[in-house]
Parts: structure tokens; sequence; C-alpha cells
């Protein structure tokens, strides 16, 4: 099986050029990062200190196997009392994925995760921007191969975008359909 990056080199860019008629390569538009966005919120609203610690070293813990790389914290701004949030406790995480952890992240989502997810027909081509980019939603982490169901407390939902340099909708579309997403049909 061929890597994600050396098919997008020997076969996307000639079907790519051939059907939007681009003049050279570097015209291609191609993947440029992929981030990974999780939301604690349930999971920590109304918790202790305490309680909070443990929820977010076990999510933490499980994003970092799956992506393979540490996530950043994102905090609140500003105090919510209908959520019982207070301002600069953490709600979020954040991964920002390039290069080649880019794309082993994206040939283990291609290839295992969306296949083992339930209830998963496809990507919608709604999921897309007008500028090409893609966000799905994973809603059970455990679909990915490095979490062991057995061992989790909590599973969590979390979001994945993948950004890429096209101009449009239809350009972005055919590049990820090219590079084996699942796409349905329109």
């Amino acid at each position: 099986m061929t890597s994600i990056k050396e098919k997008y080199k020997k076969e996307i860019i000639p079907l790519m050029k051939e059907k939007f008629n681009y003049k050279n390569n570097m015209a291609v538009p191609k993947i440029e990062k992929v981030v990974v966005n999780v939301g604690f919120g349930r999971l920590v609203a109304g918790k202790t200190s305490g309680e909070r610690k443990k929820v977010l070293g076990t999510t933490l813990n499980d994003l970092a196997l799956i992506t393979g790389q540490q996530s950043v914290l994102t905090k609140a701004r500003k105090s919510i009392s209908g959520f019982k949030i207070r301002q600069g406790v953490p709600i979020g995480a954040m991964i920002t994925l390039r290069r080649k952890r880019m794309f082993n992240f994206l040939e283990r989502l291609i290839h295992v995760a969306l296949p083992r997810s339930r209830d998963f027909t496809g990507i919608k081509p709604e999921s897309f921007d007008k500028n090409g980019n893609l966000t799905i939603a994973i809603k059970e982490h455990i679909s990915f191969p490095e979490i062991l169901p057995e061992e989790i407390k909590r599973i969590f939902s979390f979001e994945i975008t993948i950004v890429t340099t096209a101009k449009k909708k239809e350009e972005g579309l055919e590049l990820l359909r090219l590079t084996g997403f699942p796409i349905k049909k329109d």
C-alpha cells in the first residue's frame, strides 16, 4: 500500500491537472495541515478541581495516543454562569498536525478509524466549506486502534479539520476524494 504522500505525487497531481487545467504541479491544491479539536464542556462543568484534573488527564492522554503529539489547552475567555464556566478554566484542547505526523494520522483515519466508526456511511459533501476544507466529527474516540476500549472510562468525541490550499469547494472535494476519503456522491 502506497502512502498518501507518494499517491499525491504519482497519481493525484496528474489527475487534478487534467480535470482543473492547472498549468504546473505547484498550482495543484494539497493538504496543508490537520487540526484536531476537542471540547471538554459537559465533562468538566460543575466539577471540583480534582475531578476536573482527572478528566483532563485521561482525555489529553488519549488524544496524545491518537495523534502522536501533545495538545494545547484552550481556556475560557470569560465566565458564563449558565454553563458553570469560570474565566481561565480549560474548556478544550487543540492539536495541529503537519508533515509526517499529519500523513500518518490521515492514513489511520481513512483506513481504520472511519470504517470502524459506528453507523458511518460516508462523508457528506456539505462537510466542505467554500474554500475546500473538510470538517468532520468523530463521535467515539475508541474507533482509533491506539485506544483500548476495555481501559476507557469516558468516551469523548472530537472534531477534525483538514485544511487544504484549494481555492474552491470542488477542488478540495476532488483532492480528498482522490486521496481516499469515503465521500458520498451528490
